[in-house]
């Protein structure tokens, strides 16, 4: 509906500062031309939206102007009711904020809502948290976020192989992976990715340093993240397994199903890739005679090999 798009609009606006027309159409999916319809309306209603041009451009809110207009919907109240304070928020010392700004967002429902949100609050509970925790395995995580906050240069000691190694860097974000938390950072105008847990110094520097206009820490993340698995080594393989077993042999990690067939007694053919020999006979190991190995015949051997090793051990 139209309304609702107006609401986001003004929203977007007043959250993110200067957007284009095409970032706008792009976000809620309709034309150049409905954004630009849609600005009228909003600057008929009173709203002082200013169109800025040049190659820097596009639409604002005039300076100083906010709305507490929310629209909030019985359906994105309970989304944010699924909101956790996880691990990684305790990482950050960030609980005791997290928890007063949840209080906050509650005090803020209307009353209609709040029988709703109790609901919700019994019903569901998220537990970001896993079972293996790395307390005090991070002692430079505050460090590292205010300086990545600030702009300021870090200097950061690790271990490579035998040796350690310096370097000073530009801190550009933080990711985490689970439980796992990475800096990312442009060193000598090349970017880096550091595990933070394998860093042994960190030290602020009184030094600052632009951030280039153009990163986009999401976008980083993605594109590294999918160079990695392509760069992995493979070690293809051809199974015969059940369906079942297919289904959790495909949810361990590094394993990946390129294809499957039925074949006779309810099995399937599958060509599944793993990361090594190695790897390969570990996980297959696991599945027991759940799965019979059809090639390659030196992964079968290998399976064969360490299933009489365990034999002759218990024997």
């Amino acid at each position: 509906m139209r309304a609702d798009r107006l609401i986001a609009i003004l929203l977007a606006l007043q959250n993110r500062g200067r957007m284009t027309s095409r970032e706008l159409a792009d976000r809620l999916e309709v034309s150049e031309r409905t954004i630009h319809r849609d600005m009228e309306a909003l600057s008929a209603a009173g709203i002082p939206v200013v169109a800025e041009r040049g190659s820097h451009g596009g639409w604002t809110l005039r300076e100083g102007y906010r709305t507490n207009l929310t629209g909030m919907k019985s359906g994105e109240m309970k989304s944010l009711m699924l909101a956790h304070p996880s691990g990684l928020v305790q990482d950050l010392g960030l609980r005791g904020a997290f928890d007063d700004a949840f209080q906050k967002l509650l005090a803020a429902f209307p009353v209609s809502l709040h029988r709703e949100a109790e609901l919700v609050r019994q019903r569901i509970h998220i537990d970001g948290a896993g079972w293996r925790q790395h307390e005090g395995q991070l002692p430079f995580l505050s460090l590292i976020q205010e300086a990545v906050w600030d702009e300021r240069r870090l200097r950061i000691r690790y271990k490579r192989e035998e040796d350690y190694v310096e370097r000073i860097l530009d801190p550009l974000g933080l990711v985490a992976k689970g439980s796992i938390w990475y800096l990312i950072a442009s060193v000598e105008n090349s970017m880096r990715t550091y595990r933070i847990s394998r860093l042994t110094d960190a030290a602020a520097l009184n030094e600052t340093f632009e951030r280039p206009e153009s990163f986009d820490l999401a976008a980083y993340w993605e594109e590294s993240t999918a160079a990695f698995r392509y760069n992995l080594p493979r070690y293809p393989a051809r199974l015969r397994l059940k369906e079942r077993t297919l289904q959790r042999l495909a949810a361990q990690w590094y394993v990946n199903v390129l294809h499957s067939s039925p074949v006779e007694d309810d099995c399937l053919e599958a060509d599944i890739e793993f990361r090594t020999l190695e790897s390969a006979c570990e996980i297959l190991l696991g599945h027991g005679r759940n799965i019979y190995i059809i090639e390659p015949p030196e992964l079968k051997q290998r399976v064969l090999e360490e299933a009489r090793a365990i034999t002759a051990q218990y024997e």
